[in-house]
């Protein structure tokens, strides 16, 4: 007899989205896309395939949260030290990226979820195209507030760190800020995730890896970090509940208080 894979994975994720839906939610996940690359080459296919492919799985996870209710989601898509891959790369990137902007921009599901789009990261070293796709799509989205997506795109943790203290400190100078008024809430005002819930509950990397890759370094202090084998193209929405209830377990744990939050 014939077992029918594709029916029992129904029946589990069913399950699973049952049992994870009954406990409490995260409020912001964050998720280091990786392993797009390694993909391609793993199936003969160019670099730039696996880019692609890459893209349309951000597209089916967007679906999954907003069906989860999960409110933030923040995902990595370009990092500052990605500059130093080959320019042939980087161009494909940038333009995938243009069209994936242009796609948001009238995609009828964004407007009907009221989600906001936020670019965070050093937008001055992206191409001037691609910054006129990024400001319009932040422009038409900009007064949403059901649900925030954040696209990491040219991104460092320390260097937003940094450009939140150097924001603060020219506040102090100008007199518009007391220095004995800087505390964790005025820097969390002053990171680029200042809208909707920054800190980060959840933060998932696919590609095996198991580091942070200075990604959301203050946001996600406190959050539970899960790590999955699998490249990013092949993630599974099984996948992400499995996430979601580890994150459940610990946190119901911390609640119990049997781990230090």
């Amino acid at each position: 007899m014939r077992i029918n894979l594709g029916i029992i994975y129904r029946i589990y994720e069913k399950k699973l989205t049952s049992e994870v839906l009954k406990r409490q939610m995260p409020s912001h996940i964050a998720i280091i896309m990786d392993g797009n690359r390694r993909y391609a080459r793993s199936r003969g296919m160019p670099v730039k395939m696996g880019h692609y492919f890459g893209s349309k799985k951000a597209e089916e996870v967007l679906n999954w949260c907003w069906e989860l209710r999960i409110k933030n989601l923040t995902a990595y898509a370009f990092s500052t030290e990605n500059f130093r891959r080959d320019n042939e790369e980087k161009k494909n990137i940038f333009e995938l990226m243009k069209r994936e902007l242009r796609r948001l921009v009238e995609d009828p599901r964004i407007h009907k979820n009221k989600v906001r789009v936020r670019i965070i990261g050093r937008r001055d070293l992206l191409p001037e195209s691609l910054i006129e796709v990024v400001e319009e799509v932040e422009r038409r989205t900009k007064k949403y507030k059901n649900f925030f997506l954040n696209l990491a795109i040219a991104y460092g943790g320390r260097q937003e760190i940094l450009d939140a203290i150097k924001n603060i400190l020219r506040n102090v100078k100008d007199g518009k800020i007391d220095l004995d008024d800087i505390d964790e809430n005025l820097i969390e005002q002053h990171l680029y995730t200042n809208c909707g819930n920054p800190k980060v509950d959840l933060l998932i990397r696919t590609g095996g890896e198991q580091r942070l890759s200075n990604f959301l370094p203050w946001q996600s202090a406190k959050g539970v970090a899960y790590f999955c084998d699998i490249y990013w193209p092949e993630f599974r929405k099984i996948d992400l509940l499995r996430a979601i209830r580890t994150w459940q377990n610990l946190k119901e744990r911390e609640i119990q208080g049997e781990v230090i939050s």
